[in-house]
């Protein structure tokens, strides 16, 4: 399933290859729709190196996705892609594809992403079917080469939140009695994770990445998908990285997920220790997504995603009273972390 992807994140594009890829994918997308004289327009901007097109012209738009040969690799989405289509899951379907080249032609979705859909009125009834998706997703097996969401890549994921969080935005180093604080709650985080009943998971299952189409939502950006803990689609859903809700509403939302699950036979744990390890997928989602966005910043020149930081920490601020066991961050909270950001707003 897993392919190497020949990746140079840092690697800046010319202005030159940058034009030549733009008329590479101008030239086969008139191709595929068989239409000299379609253009294209931007579609998404995504965090990766992909980009995604629509296409303008005589007949029905489609999608172009642009994934360039040693930035993007397009076999694992196809693959990944054949799975859950073959087991039921709404996704985009394939109208052409040229693997070597890294472009593919999909249906065109529509514009808006359930995130832009979604309001306080209609969100029961998005994320009910939402959830049927999941579901979907996962009660497919998985196969036996799919990569797995195990303690390599939760200790790369605590390591962004130090890295590049702490260290890089806030500028903090922390002493011997913080790195305790931190490493305590950071294993007992990924004991949690690693403790869970594994399922097919999709890692970004958010409404960011949900069309709201009438057999969908349709799931996109899925070829990250590995074997992982039950909980982690399910508090991804309802605690996006773009879109908050009260969380009441959030508890709510998790038990009739839980319900279902049960119901189609999942093996969700008991309703009490299914929503602790929602909380605890949770916060550690939420650092490391706070290490993403920093890096996307610093590293990769993409700021349009750390000012969302306010809301990771108003995720934790919500659940981490709620666990004794997390305690410790909460102090790292209060008397470092908080103290930072407000130094850093003043400056």
């Amino acid at each position: 399933m897993t392919h190497p992807i020949q990746a140079r994140p840092n690697q800046a594009r010319s202005n030159q290859d940058v034009s030549a890829r733009t008329a590479q994918r101008l030239a086969w997308a008139r191709a595929g729709l068989d239409d000299a004289n379609a253009t294209l327009e931007r579609a998404s901007i995504d965090a990766g190196q992909r980009s995604y097109w629509r296409s303008h012209g005589a007949g029905v738009s489609r999608i172009v996705m642009d994934a360039p040969p040693g930035l993007e690799d397009v076999r694992p989405w196809l693959q990944v892609r054949e799975l859950l289509a073959g087991h039921g899951v709404r996704v985009p379907d394939v109208l052409a594809r040229d693997v070597e080249a890294g472009f593919l032609l999909l249906e065109d979705l529509g514009g808006p992403t359930l995130a832009q859909a979604l309001d306080a009125d209609n969100a029961d009834a998005w994320f009910e079917a939402a959830t049927g998706q999941l579901l979907t997703l996962q009660r497919i097996a998985p196969p036996d080469d799919m990569g797995e969401f195990g303690e390599a890549l939760l200790q790369r994921d605590a390591g962004l939140f130090e890295e590049w969080f702490l260290r890089r935005h806030l500028g903090l180093e922390l002493g011997c009695d913080d790195s305790a604080r931190l490493e305590l709650v950071q294993q007992r985080l990924m004991d949690c994770a690693l403790s869970q009943p594994r399922v097919l998971t999709h890692r970004d299952f958010m409404p960011r990445n949900l069309m709201p189409v009438s057999d969908g939502p349709a799931v996109l950006d899925f070829q990250d998908c590995v074997r992982g803990p039950i909980a982690y689609d399910a508090v991804s859903l309802f605690k996006d990285a773009f879109l908050s809700w009260p969380l009441a509403r959030v508890d709510g939302w998790l038990a009739r997920y839980h319900a279902r699950a049960a119901q189609a036979g999942l093996p969700v744990p008991p309703w009490e220790r299914f929503l602790r390890d929602a909380d605890w997928m949770g916060v550690q989602r939420h650092l490391k997504i706070l290490g993403i966005f920093s890096r996307l910043h610093y590293r990769d020149g993409k700021s349009r995603y750390l000012p969302d930081t306010p809301r990771f920490i108003a995720y934790l601020d919500e659940v981490v009273p709620r666990h004794r066991e997390l305690q410790p961050l909460g102090e790292l909270l209060e008397t470092r972390i908080k103290p930072a950001l407000r130094a850093r707003a003043a400056a």
